[in-house]
């Protein structure tokens, strides 16, 4: 019986991870169960440690635990130390290996929305822990130029003296918006009541040569961004492909089984 979960606070009780996971378990007939934990922050060493006692084979890590957990790790890969974040973690022979699925995952979402990045002139928006696997992909991708966004510049500075890229500030970001061929949202606020100042900052770009804005949030019905991507005739892409992408990397890793992300995707499109 194979047991897998994904870790985090009490938000983890939303994630739609266990409802993709165990729908794919199911349709491979493999005993075993994906299940939400919720973790506070004072418990993640010592639930992290027990993870082999409490018989799992491999779980998910998600906010705010990704850098938490690193210490308690018996492995980090070299890709997770570079990100300073491990989202899955593999429990083989007692020993407990970390790993990070975002970049391959954002890498994969993106070339199925059939965008060529190389060579092509790319702005993310944030500068957070979700924009280090954005920019680390669209940089082996070659992506150029590629700027990085932030409210606070000198957190894009920090993000792009270790990864790559060119920081700017909001304001030479909107201008930046007339050369870019590809927008990338890594901030947290996709609606004007998630964020009313940087809904108005989307809504006055004139971004004239953009073909595909990418929102790594999802679940949003007002969403900016893709009101952007429609003002502009550019292509849209939210969330839930690189969530599924996310999810085909780390079953692969436990089980052994590659499984295309369509087949998670697939089971977030069923009526749950």
């Amino acid at each position: 019986m194979m047991r897998l979960g994904v870790m985090g606070d009490q938000r983890v009780e939303h994630s739609l991870s266990p409802r993709m996971h165990n729908a794919v378990l199911a349709e491979l007939g493999l005993a075993g169960s994906y299940e939400a934990l919720p973790v506070e922050p004072d418990a993640v060493g010592a639930f992290v440690r027990s993870l082999a006692e409490q018989g799992f084979h491999g779980v998910n890590v998600t906010v705010p635990h990704k850098q938490a957990v690193m210490p308690f790790l018996d492995e980090v890969s070299g890709e997770a130390a570079l990100l300073g974040a491990v989202n899955t973690i593999a429990v083989e022979e007692g020993r407990l290996l970390g790993s990070n699925t975002d970049c391959p995952g954002f890498a994969s979402a993106l070339a199925d929305t059939g965008f060529a990045a190389p060579g092509r002139p790319a702005l993310v928006v944030g500068a957070g822990g979700a924009a280090r696997a954005v920019v680390r992909a669209l940089a082996k991708l070659e992506a150029a130029p590629l700027w990085v966004a932030a409210r606070r510049p000198e957190q894009a500075g920090e993000l792009c003296a270790a990864l790559g890229g060119e920081p700017l500030d909001m304001d030479q970001a909107a201008e930046a918006t007339r050369e870019a061929a590809l927008l990338i949202n890594t901030a947290s606020a996709s609606s004007p009541v998630e964020s009313p100042e940087l809904a108005a900052w989307a809504a006055g770009l004139q971004a004239n040569g953009l073909q595909q804005v990418m929102d790594i949030n999802y679940g949003r019905e007002d969403n900016f961004w893709a009101s952007l991507a429609r003002k502009q005739g550019a292509g849209f892409c939210e969330g839930l492909p690189m969530l599924a992408a996310q999810a085909a990397l780390s079953f692969a890793r436990w089980t052994g089984r590659s499984v295309p992300a369509a087949r998670f995707l697939a089971a977030l499109e069923d009526p749950a």
